[in-house]
């Protein structure tokens, strides 16, 4: 196929690192001659990275792929990411579907399309993920003021709720020297925050003899930058030498994100985490006595197998005395080919939702609390390249969500903000000084 000239519309499921792949496959095909185009205005080829963390992120994935297909009929239909990795051929029995990629191919599609033989459809190109040792650098820009920088990939933990070592691999990275390339290249695209981004983020360096701690005081010397964040680091790799070093750097905002997964030490250890309950507390106290303004999200998963009812409000305990600031609550996923099928107890679907909602009430608690803790300061906020409903939106150093009348003279810049009042989109209201 010669794809110069043609229309391509990209369409991302899942996690940052997804954003930022799509961000890099999109480039290699514009370098091919390709012409990025919106999903809704229609498009010579579709390229759709999936994601494959729950069932119903996959199921989300099948109706998406069929939904472009209808609207889009004669599109050439691309399919990459997790889901195609570990669901090659069935997501090619979709009809409508021409070419699936598995995460050894997926950063080839420029390739694929343009030796393509002439016909309608070709076998997924699935692999041995535990035989891929290559590491593709990729970080997302064009469309917003922060990039997501994906600087490792794959896990080895393999804990027993998870099927992403079977998605994406055993753990690697990028090189230090590799990240501040990409780092220097994202701000002279006009970026002005990176996000650090990968599956177990602070397992960079496995293989390069480097660490992840060195990476952050070697970014902290970017100068091109002004501010990078941590997306998610385990707490066990969380070490009190990175909490000092980000709560006094010039660069690194004070906002961290730690996946707890439960608030039981009983369950945590049925999901074979390697950490218990009092370790990541005491993160976060270290985390808070160095800098008392900063965020900390956390993950949650709601009915694991194995979270009797007592499990779960010894978990929810636990969890609404941290002084976190919000809360990413899941329901537990079945995920065939986990050991975690091997767990006899199991909470119902309808027990789950409540759940659910249990720990998503005290996340709302905790995240008005830490705005409103926040009221009548004056923090540096860098406002989107966007207008919603009228409005400008941006965040805080300490991930606050800033709301005001949309200026679009405010785009992509950082400015001091006085914070008001919460308002009915549950940002912060300010007014510039």
């Amino acid at each position: 196929m010669n794809i110069a000239g043609k229309r391509v519309a990209y369409v991302t499921l899942g996690c940052k690192l997804n954003f930022s792949e799509t961000s890099t496959i999109k480039h290699s095909l514009e370098q091919a001659g390709a012409v990025t185009a919106g999903e809704k205005e229609g498009a010579d080829i579709f390229v759709i990275n999936t994601c494959s963390v729950t069932d119903i992120a996959e199921k989300k994935g099948r109706q998406l792929i069929r939904k472009i297909v209808h609207r889009n009929p004669g599109a050439y239909i691309v399919v990459v990411g997790c889901y195609a990795q570990l669901r090659a051929r069935e997501i090619m029995a979709i009809e409508g579907v021409n070419l699936v990629l598995g995460a050894r191919d997926k950063f080839n599609v420029a390739h694929y399309l343009t030796h393509l033989e002439e016909q309608e459809k070709q076998e997924p190109h699935s692999c041995d993920i535990f035989k891929v040792g290559n590491f593709d650098l990729a970080y997302s820009y064009g469309d917003r003021t922060r990039s997501f920088l994906k600087i490792q990939d794959g896990c080895d933990y393999f804990c027993t709720y998870c099927t992403i070592p079977f998605a994406r691999g055993r753990s690697r990275s990028a090189t230090i020297r590799a990240v501040l390339d990409a780092a220097r290249d994202a701000a002279a695209r006009g970026i002005r925050e990176i996000i650090l981004t990968g599956v177990n983020t602070g397992d960079f360096g496995r293989g390069t003899g480097e660490t992840f701690f060195q990476l952050l005081q070697a970014l902290d010397e970017v100068e091109e930058v002004e501010r990078f964040r941590v997306s998610s680091i385990e707490p066990n790799l969380l070490t009190d030498e990175i909490i000092r070093f980000v709560a006094s750097s010039r660069r690194f905002m004070p906002h961290f994100h730690v996946p707890l997964q439960s608030g039981s030490n009983e369950v945590l250890h049925l999901m074979k985490r390697r950490y218990d309950r009092e370790l990541f507390a005491a993160k976060v106290r270290e985390i808070k006595t160095l800098r008392p303004d900063a965020f900390i999200g956390v993950d949650v998963i709601a009915g694991a197998r194995g979270e009797t009812p007592e499990a779960f409000e010894d978990a929810r305990e636990f969890i609404a005395g941290l002084d976190v600031s919000q809360l990413h609550v899941f329901p537990y996923s079945e995920r065939a080919g986990t050991k975690a099928l091997e767990i006899p107890y199991i909470v119902s679907q309808a027990e789950k939702h409540r759940r659910v909602n249990v720990l998503l009430d005290i996340s709302e608690q905790k995240l008005r609390s830490f705005y409103t803790a926040h009221e009548n300061e004056t923090r540096p906020v860098l406002f989107e390249d966007s207008e919603t409903d009228g409005s400008i939106c941006g965040f805080t150093d300490n991930y606050i969500r800033v709301e005001l009348p949309y200026d679009r003279t405010l785009a992509n810049r950082i400015v001091p903000v006085k914070l008001g009042t919460i308002n009915a989109n549950d940002n912060m209201n300010g007014t510039i000084n």
